[in-house]
């Protein structure tokens, strides 16, 4: 006879850990993980920042909530960041600016002495910059290993290896389901959800749900050593036109060409054009030399078509609940986002941190 829990969560990344976390205390938990451990894909490829303009305006709520929780668990060390821009990009600062305006993101327009004072080394080309100082490094490991203890505390139970395979509604009427899985483990749940990342359209499908566009999209980062070492307290960098960023890490540079290149859900590569478009633009920022490329990498961000990640019920396929969609902000998102979902999966009161979150504009229902 296969195992019965109240609820299954499929994924166990960043989302699925913090959602299985939040809900153990309200029923039985499975947390089913199709890698041999949690964490193998996006959320152990991070660039591990907290930045609160990261994702837009309408995302400022769920990262603005989150804030305060991460830095009281410790998860949070201060970086600051700096979005720079080229003389000729001077109207982008302005829009970012105002597109922030009444959000409660603390930023600043800063001179360009006050650039060359935060980057040294910085090109003449550059002339314009926006600061937003609480921008903050996160412990993503240590974030992640929280959670599922907390899962695990709760009750809650984490099976890897476990790939999901075959879906059916159990009982007549539709109520819960029969979950299988590639290992040939056969599990019930009364609530199936979907915290699946790049693989969350494709267990809608498995499931009987309709897909929602959920696409992933690679991001790549390189690890370079450069010539002279970056200053551990440099900002987190970024082109205001959304082609790069990078930040020191451990005496390294970690840097990414911003790519967002459409992919099937994978164990994703980093591609050479890809490293070398980021190099070549690293090169026009500051003058460093580059000593080694020592690593290279990437990870997958899923996306809704609006952009904006998906909480909630299916409307309609009962049963079936989206936490999915939050393409590179899940992480420091993770408290707030977590917390909202499983708030309203049990249907229990908001609390502090979720009172003022709009969990409409998330929701699935607005596909139609």
């Amino acid at each position: 006879m296969s195992l019965s829990f109240d609820i299954a969560v499929i994924g166990a990344g960043i989302a699925g850990a913090s959602i299985a976390a939040e809900l153990a205390p309200h029923g039985s938990v499975v947390l089913a993980e199709g890698e041999r451990f949690a964490g193998y894909h996006t959320t152990g490829r991070s660039a591990a920042f907290w930045e609160a303009c990261y994702g837009g305006p309408q995302i400022v709520p769920l990262t603005l909530a989150s804030g305060d929780w991460l830095r009281g668990g410790g998860f949070m060390r201060p970086r600051g960041a700096l979005y720079i821009a080229e003389r000729a990009d001077e109207g982008k600062v302005a829009a970012f600016a105002d597109s922030f305006a009444g959000t409660g993101v603390i930023i600043e327009q800063v001179s360009r002495t006050r650039m060359e004072q935060l980057v040294p080394g910085l090109r003449s080309g550059w002339t314009h910059a926006i600061s937003e100082p609480d921008c903050a490094d996160i412990d993503v490991a240590a974030l992640h290993q929280h959670y599922l203890a907390m899962a695990k505390q709760g009750g809650a139970q984490l099976l890897t290896g476990h790939r999901l395979t075959h879906v059916e509604r159990a009982g007549v009427g539709g109520g819960g389901w029969l979950l299988g899985f590639d290992n040939g483990v056969e599990l019930r749940a009364g609530v199936l959800v979907n915290a699946a990342g790049a693989w969350a359209d494709e267990v809608a499908v498995i499931a009987g749900a309709r897909p929602l566009g959920i696409t992933p999209h690679r991001r790549t980062i390189a690890q370079l050593r450069v010539e002279p070492a970056p200053n551990p307290d440099l900002p987190l960098v970024l082109g205001i036109d959304g082609s790069f960023y990078f930040k020191p890490e451990s005496g390294r540079l970690w840097l990414s060409p911003h790519d967002e290149t459409p992919s099937v859900p994978c164990d994703a590569a980093p591609e050479e054009l890809d490293v070398a478009r980021a190099i070549a633009r690293f090169e026009t920022v500051v003058d460093w030399k580059i000593a080694a490329l020592e690593r290279k990498w990437a990870g997958l961000r899923s996306f809704a078509v609006d952009r904006l990640p998906v909480y909630g019920t299916d409307p309609a396929c009962d049963g079936f609940f989206w936490f999915a969609g939050q393409g590179g902000f899940g992480i420091q998102t993770a408290p707030a986002a977590a917390r909202l979902a499983a708030q309203l999966l049990t249907g229990t009161a908001r609390d502090a941190m979720t009172a003022a979150i709009d969990a409409g504009i998330y929701s699935p229902s607005r596909f139609g």
